[in-house]
């Protein structure tokens, strides 16, 4: 791909966007637990967390990293802003490692280096962007029986996990949490990409704002975000930040390519070999989250004895029965 003024600003763009969201997840989860320690915890249905300042500058890191990758779309193709995604992953464990003391295991940085060279593959052998040259065009794509198909299945299963399946596991299975956000993503991918044609458009002297479909495509990026931004606080909450990261990657850009997929029918632009090459690629991806699951709390110290209870103002432990006789 020859290199162009519009491919490094959306390079560094998309560079700039992981560093701030891979941050944020680290800021949020430190907010989280702050808030917590005061008030109802967000895994519980707690708010608290909109009272803590850390919490809102991750939130600001976060918006900030969306904006650079929401620019990104609109000047380089997505098969070079795509795979930088997984730079956060490297963000946040390292911040993680470092700030909140969340130690990954060996087999798990395994874990998230098959998650992230996965993920690279299928996106380095995905097909070229079709050119589009009005929301028109991009309205009679997402009005095909296929992508109406899945977009319904992905609605209904979102709607299913909340009703029904939150409440009863969600803090117990960390991927209810994360198919909710992952869902919702690839819905939020698929309008965020048209609504960023459109300002490219528009910018370039052909508004596209004076069709509702533009606007519609905003409502929608407005409220999958909200919902996201909603099951992501829980999943941060619940789970091991250096876990939740590579997962909700993985999963999210799975199902945003596959919605790309059929909204675009690049499947039948592609050879044999190409197509191969990226279910190669889902396999890699379904192995690293399989170690990654497996390996999440391997990383961390064992909970002592129960018949022993550390006194941590003398820095030593005792068993529990001397220090309940005295």
């Amino acid at each position: 791909m020859v290199a162009s003024l519009d491919n490094v600003r959306g390079l560094t763009l998309a560079m700039s966007s992981s560093a701030f969201i891979g941050s944020s997840f680290v800021i949020k989860k430190v907010g989280l637990k702050k808030a917590g320690d005061n008030g109802v915890r967000a895994a519980s249905g707690g708010f608290s967390y909109l009272y803590e300042p850390l919490w809102w500058l991750g939130m600001i890191t976060m918006i900030l990293g969306e904006v650079a990758n929401f620019a990104a779309y609109a000047f380089a193709p997505a098969v070079l802003v795509t795979p930088l995604g997984a730079l956060s992953i490297i963000f946040s464990a390292v911040l993680a490692h470092f700030i909140l003391k969340e130690n990954l295991h060996m087999f798990g940085v395994v874990g998230c280096i098959l998650c992230v060279v996965g993920s690279v593959g299928i996106v380095l052998h995905a097909p070229k962007e079709r050119k589009i040259d009005s929301m028109k065009e991009i309205w009679h794509l997402a009005t095909q029986p296929g992508f109406i198909v899945y977009s319904c299945v992905a609605v209904a299963c979102v709607l299913f996990l909340i009703f029904r399946v939150v409440e009863r596991s969600g803090h117990r299975l960390m991927l209810v949490y994360i198919a909710i956000c992952s869902l919702m993503g690839s819905l939020t991918v698929i309008s965020v990409k048209a609504v960023a044609i459109a300002l490219k458009l528009s910018f370039g002297g052909s508004n596209q704002f004076i069709y509702v479909q533009t606007w519609f495509f905003i409502v929608v990026v407005t409220i999958c975000c909200l919902v996201q931004l909603n099951y992501l606080n829980k999943a941060l909450d619940s789970f091991n930040t250096a876990v939740v990261s590579p997962v909700y990657y993985v999963m999210f850009t799975i199902l945003t390519i596959v919605a790309n997929m059929i909204m675009y029918k690049d499947w039948a632009s592609q050879t044999a070999t190409q197509i191969a090459t990226q279910l190669c690629g889902f396999v890699t991806i379904v192995a690293g989250t399989f170690l990654l699951h497996k390996t999440r709390d391997m990383g961390n110290p064992p909970p002592p004895p129960p018949d022993q209870m550390c006194l941590q103002e003398a820095g030593e432990c005792a068993p529990r029965s001397m220090t309940s006789s005295s």
